[in-house]
């Protein structure tokens, strides 16, 4: 929509002239299914005469009123924004419209329970999308307090950023015109909030099931807690659980904030169809709802909940409390809740590996990202929102989140912390920028961050770390070194603190003898600590993972390491080791079956549940991609009798067992292999402990469908079964999976062509799509698919099109002999170079997994 970009240079002109003091938002939640009525009173100061414009995206505009002056809204209404000119030092605006419900997890998203017809809302405001919902200054450094009140169904719960004042008012009886159970309407108005950013405001309304609880936080205060589902889903919400890691997370930050909870309440509520995991509004946060478990899921699972529960509670204090001015340092805002989300799962929860799991995740997705053309510095150069929707990735989080637990070692954790202290005293309610931070930093650690910041902050990159060693005829080490390898497109070396470990077997066990921790820089750097020491059986540079850096073993420890991976006492030296060889696998320096047979040689002894589910993701991308076509058949056939084999060997009813039927029939091909999965889902085949739920059914079922084993009456009986959303995302990618043309052109015109697809369909629909055996089934739609790049871009909202751009891009038939992906890659991008940057980076990106994938295949090729 022409004028919904804002821009940078945009933001900082409007608040040069503007100041915002309050909002008054009024909706009316009844009056059709496909809008609701808005009504915003702003209040402000300007710059005397000046003009500027507020933003506002909403189908219609009855009233705009400035300063008791009616405007024509046919000449001050333009898309996205509402001109206003002439603005007084005060000011008063008045905006009446019609906003509209969306389906894509942006704006005010509606949803119906297929279960019981009801009508459940959310708002989903970050990274601009309030404008949808009412009349704002859309940019993070106009904060304001805001008032909302909201009228609804008598029967829905509404809530808010700050609690209810006073009881719902009845406003009506009879007639509910939103679509729901006829029990008449109310109106619940709010208590005003403090001075926040409009992106973190929220209102989520619905007949929500609703359990309280409440803590006592440090300032004497009692905090209303309250955990919020779709009522058909109540059987399955765990409050106890998410109450308990919310409590241990209070006490944590608390304690490390020196600062008090800043807000009135804190209610966490899981809303369907949700785009991301969870989202840090204001005492309002909202949830990925497959967060409730009604299936048994990975102790993986779980312990990702409870680290996104603590990264939002984090945000209370640092996004919230104190805001960045503009979007450039929205990775400091998220790098800090993941860092911290980290650290207390690790200190205050049973997750006491939780680095393990952040080595293991996090680092590998900031590597991967940081080796992609698109990479760039931490602190990103946010030009305008475009920029910034497609910056939610591995280096706004989780490089950040390393090179901030790296900073921390650093400086000092006390000394860290002291600023962290310092920095919410000063700036609390307010807007900074990355230099107000390290500016406390500085002060408490007495260390000048500036060259800091410039290497690790302000230039993109990742670097490789090599040991150079050298031993006497005794074994003795006579030489050691760290050696630091730059990429050509970003050469810059740069200091790591980190630790060398040395381990050695002892009763059958790999344990640490050795523990050196140094500063390095330069690209060769000398340890003299470990000269004239016995070399131990493995050497692990990085050890304990404090740098963040590639790593390569050197041959004897390689060695080592792969004959006795499952003997570490610790899980995080051992995610190390599985990381060095994921990553020289995706470098092309050792041949994908090489890491296969690693994996399956290994995999039962691993202990951690999310390095199994990042290992089990890894083995099915090195089968799809790494592995040469000539030896893919069969490569992957071997593979899925192993991991059925191993399923069938692991511990009954283990966490193991499960990953390990789920990756299995993910990757079931052959008669026998679908037999297999046939039994299971019929019960004519028992594994001790494993429980054939309801998701696991739709798992088995869409292994059969892929398989052309099962299909659409199939389907639809198990969907009858299981009649909910849960169930009908399901059904949506099983029927993509069908494996006929038809199928595939169904589930491509709806995602593509069509727009009656809400968010969680899209997505699941496109999941399908990809899932074939016979890969030609995708080669129609090459074409198709660059054709119609930017009208996906223009017509789609961002996280629809976006969806689309990287989930249909054809990296499966990287190497298939009739289409040249690159080269239609290639010629896009040359005849579009005036396509918006957002989408062009999208593309770029995925044509890099096709580069990446053809050199893997070369040097699987090359294997002896």
């Amino acid at each position: 929509m022409p004028g919904a970009n804002l821009t940078r240079a945009e933001a900082r002109e409007r608040a040069s002239v503007v100041a915002t003091e309050s909002y008054e938002v009024e909706l009316d939640l009844t009056t059709s299914p496909t809008t609701f009525a808005s009504r915003t009173l702003v209040r402000f100061t300007a710059t005397p005469g000046a003009s500027t414009f507020i933003d506002l995206i909403a189908p219609s505009v009855h009233e705009v009123t400035l300063n008791g002056r009616s405007l024509d809204v046919a000449d001050v209404v333009s898309d996205a924004r509402i001109r206003l000119d002439d603005l007084a030092a005060s000011n008063e605006l008045l905006v009446v419209a019609d906003a509209a419900y969306m389906n894509t997890g942006e704006g005010l998203h509606r949803f119906v329970d297929p279960v019981d017809d009801e009508v459940y809302l959310y708002s989903q405001f970050e990274v601009a999308d309030s404008r949808r919902v009412f009349a704002v200054f859309e940019q993070p450094d106009l904060k304001a307090t805001f008032t909302f009140t909201v009228t609804a169904p008598a029967h829905w719960t509404v809530v808010s950023n700050y609690p209810q004042a006073g009881a719902p008012v009845d406003v009506v009886d009879g007639v509910n015109r939103n679509g729901g159970v006829d029990k008449g309407t109310a109106t619940w108005t709010f208590e005003t909030t403090p001075r926040i950013a409009s992106y973190i405001t929220a209102v989520i309304a619905g007949p929500y099931h609703a359990e309280h609880r409440e803590l006592t936080s440090q300032d004497g205060r009692t905090i209303p807690l309250g955990v919020y589902c779709r009522e058909s889903l109540a059987e399955h919400l765990d409050t106890d659980n998410i109450v308990d890691l919310t409590r241990a997370g209070f006490d944590f930050y608390e304690r490390a904030f020196g600062v008090a909870y800043p807000f009135a309440k804190y209610d966490q509520l899981f809303v369907p169809e949700f785009n991301a995991g969870a989202m840090e509004n204001a005492g309002a946060v909202t949830f990925l709802e497959s967060y409730v478990f009604r299936s048994k899921v990975p102790d993986a699972t779980i312990e990702r909940r409870a680290v996104t529960i603590l990264h939002e509670l984090a945000h209370m204090w640092f996004g919230d409390l104190v805001t960045m001015r503009w979007w450039d340092d929205l990775w400091l805002n998220e790098s800090f809740a993941e860092y911290m989300s980290t650290l207390a799962t690790a200190e205050a929860t049973r997750w006491t590996s939780a680095w393990t799991t952040f080595s293991s995740l996090e680092k590998n997705w900031a590597y991967r990202q940081d080796q992609l053309p698109s990479t760039h510095p931490i602190v990103a150069d946010m030009r305008d929102l475009e920029d910034v929707e497609v910056n939610f990735d591995g280096i706004t989080y989780a490089k950040g989140a390393s090179v901030l637990k790296q900073l921390v070692s650093w400086v000092g954790q006390d000394e860290f912390f002291d600023g962290v202290r310092a920095y919410f005293a000063k700036h609390a309610w307010g807007n900074t920028e990355l230099r107000d931070f390290l500016t406390e930093l500085e002060t408490t650690s007495g260390r000048d961050l500036s060259a800091w910041s410039g290497l690790w902050l302000e230039q993109a990159g990742v670097t490789l770390l090599r040991p150079e060693l050298e031993v006497d005829d005794a074994g003795v080490i006579t030489s050691f070194a760290v050696l630091q390898e730059v990429p050509d497109e970003h050469p810059v070396q740069r200091p790591h603190r980190l630790a060398i470990g040395g381990y050695d077997l002892a009763d059958g066990r790999l344990v640490r003898t050795v523990h050196v921790e140094l500063d390095i820089d330069g690209a060769r750097t000398g340890v003299p600590a470990l000269v004239g020491l016995p070399r131990p059986a493995l050497v692990l540079v990085n050890d304990g993972d404090l740098a963040y850096a590639k790593i390569r073993l050197d041959a004897q420890s390689l060695a080592a390491s792969i004959e006795h991976l499952g003997k570490f006492d610790d899980s995080l030296p051992r995610t190390l080791v599985w990381t060095a060889a994921w990553d020289a696998t995706r470098d092309g320096e050792t041949p994908a079956r090489d890491f296969v047979d690693l994996v399956l040689n290994n995999i039962a002894h691993e202990t951690d549940s999310s390095v199994v589910l990042v290992l089990l993701r890894q083995l099915s991308t090195a089968l799809d991609l790494y592995v040469a076509p000539e030896h893919r058949s069969a490569t992957e056939t071997a593979a899925a009798d192993r991991l059925l084999a191993l399923a069938r060997a692991a511990e009954a009813g283990s966490d193991t067992q499960l990953q390990l039927v789920k990756s299995f029939a993910g990757r079931a091909a052959t008669t026998e292999q679908l037999d297999a999965v046939r039994d299971l889902l019929d019960g004519h085949a028992t594994l001790e402990g494993l429980s054939i739920d309801t998701d696991l059914r739709w798992e088995l079922l869409t292994s059969l469908v892929t398989g052309a084993r099962a299909g659409d009456a199939d389907i639809a009986a198990q969907l009858a079964d299981d009649a909910t959303a849960t169930g009908q995302r399901a059904a949506a990618a099983a029927r993509a999976a069908v494996p006929t043309a038809d199928a595939k052109a169904t589930a491509w015109a709806s995602v593509v062509d069509q727009d009656g697809l809400p968010n969680a369909l899209q997505a699941a629909t496109i999941a399908g799509f990809g899932r074939v055996h016979d890969r030609s089934l995708l080669l129609p739609f090459v074409e198709p698919y660059f054709a119609g790049l930017e009208t996906v871009w223009a017509d789609k909202t961002n996280e629809m099109a976006q969806n689309i751009v990287v989930g249909l891009y054809p990296t499966e038939l990287a190497d298939d002999t009739s289409v040249d992906v690159l080269g239609a890659t290639d010629a896009w991008l040359d005849g579009h170079p005036d396509a918006p940057s957002a989408l062009r980076r999208l593309v770029l990106e995925s044509r890099d997994g096709v580069r990446r994938a053809l050199a893997a295949q070369q040097a699987d090729l090359r294997r002896t």
